[in-house]
C-alpha cells in the first residue's frame, strides 16, 4: 500500500482538500493520503470545510497535524503545497502546480482552489495508476487566479538511476 502525503504549511486548507479528494478518488487498496503542516493552525479553516461540504466531503472532524519525521516515514510521495522554506527538501519533484492559500478567502474564490486541488489530485491519481471507480469525472476548466502558491510532488526512497531519470 502507497502512502502519499500532502503538506503545508497551516494544514487547515489545501492539504486537507487535497488529501480528502485522494482518500474518495483512489482505490484504497492501492493508497491512503494523510495531510500535514509544519506549522499547524488549531482547526481547518471554515470557509474551506464549508466548500467541501458542498461536494460531501465532511472536514468537520478534521484536525491540522505537525508534519514529523515519523509520518514521512514509509511515504512513496510527498506532495508539499506552497511551503516553500518551510516544508521539507526532497531533491526529487515530478512536477509544480500553482494554487492560492484559501484562508479568509470568499467563498467563490476558495471553490475555484477546490475545483484546482481535485483535478490535480485526480491526475496525480491516474498517473501514478491509482484510480478506483470512484474517479469517473473530473472538473475541467482553467482556475483564474490561483497562481500565488506551488504544489511539488516529491517521489520518496527513489535510488540515483530513478532520481536522474525523472
Amino acid at each position: 500500500m502507497q502512502r502519499v502525503i500532502f503538506a503545508c504549511v497551516h494544514n487547515a486548507g489545501r492539504s486537507q482538500m487535497a488529501a480528502a479528494f485522494f482518500n474518495q478518488l483512489a482505490d484504497h487498496t492501492k493508497a491512503e493520503a494523510v495531510s500535514a503542516g509544519t506549522e499547524p493552525d488549531l482547526s481547518v479553516h471554515p470557509e474551506v470545510v464549508t466548500v467541501m461540504q458542498e461536494v460531501g466531503l465532511d472536514l468537520t472532524q478534521a484536525k491540522p497535524k505537525k508534519l514529523t519525521l515519523e509520518l514521512t516515514g514509509g511515504a512513496s510521495l510527498l506532495i508539499t503545497m506552497g511551503c516553500g522554506d518551510k516544508c521539507p527538501y526532497v531533491p526529487v519533484c515530478a512536477g509544480t502546480i500553482d494554487l492560492s492559500r484559501s484562508k479568509g478567502l470568499p467563498l467563490q474564490e476558495v471553490r475555484f482552489i477546490r475545483d484546482e486541488v481535485r483535478l490535480r489530485v485526480s491526475n496525480l491519481i491516474k498517473s501514478e495508476g491509482l484510480q478506483s471507480w470512484a474517479l469517473v469525472a473530473e472538473v475541467g476548466g482553467t482556475t483564474p487566479n490561483v497562481t500565488n502558491r506551488t504544489l511539488r510532488i516529491c517521489r520518496a526512497n527513489l535510488s540515483p538511476t530513478e532520481q536522474q531519470s525523472q
